[in-house]
């Protein structure tokens, strides 16, 4: 092979599982927490817009899975866990909204992918299965912000057929930088089920 040609791209498919075969997996449950913060952590420390100013803590991701799994169990939660070759490379999540008039609406807060996994369709599998997850529970409406100089994301979403319905312009604030905060949204109602006031 030349040198100067780069090598083919890797054809792997990620693992995507959920929270119950996570949790079927013991090796892989036990190792999770301790995945997801190093996973989360890194992220941060470059740069990714995750939520977090400063690299969570372990007590941090810790305390959000919990949170996490403790809705999954009550119907109003979906985790997914991508791996490949048993090394934890991505991982998202949505929350139904809590407020009683937001409640058949759900809001995807988290969709993280390992630097070293960008390109190997690990964020696609994540949200597609995400999205898959929030059709069989009923919710109607899947909400979810990014950052505005996420673009590689904005892409994915868009792909996945989420529209964009809201920008807030500079509002955002890591340091002294401002970003736009984008909101998106992807319609799981049936055609012609919308209402809408007269």
């Amino acid at each position: 092979m030349d040198p100067a040609t780069p090598p083919p791209a890797p054809t792997e498919t990620p693992a995507v599982l959920d929270a119950p075969a996570l949790a079927a997996a013991p090796r892989l449950a036990a190792g999770f927490p301790a995945a997801a913060h190093r996973l989360l952590a890194a992220l941060v420390r470059d740069g990714a817009a995750l939520g977090w100013v400063d690299p969570p803590t372990p007590a941090d991701v810790a305390a959000l899975l919990d949170d996490v799994l403790a809705a999954a169990r009550a119907g109003d939660a979906a985790l997914r866990a991508a791996y490949l070759d048993d090394r934890l490379v991505g991982l998202g999540y949505w929350l139904r909204y809590a407020r009683p008039t937001h409640r058949p609406h759900a809001d995807l807060e988290k969709l993280a992918v390992a630097a070293a996994a960008h390109g190997r369709g690990v964020g696609r599998a994540l949200t597609a299965a995400l999205v898959a997850d929030a059709r069989a529970a009923g919710i109607e409406v899947l909400t979810l912000d990014a950052r505005g100089d996420n673009a590689a994301a904005l892409r994915l979403y868009r792909s996945l057929g989420f529209t964009e319905y809201g920008r807030l312009p500079g509002f955002v604030a890591v340091g002294e930088r401002r970003y736009d905060k984008v909101f998106c949204m992807l319609d799981l109602r049936p055609r012609g089920s919308t209402r809408s006031d007269p």
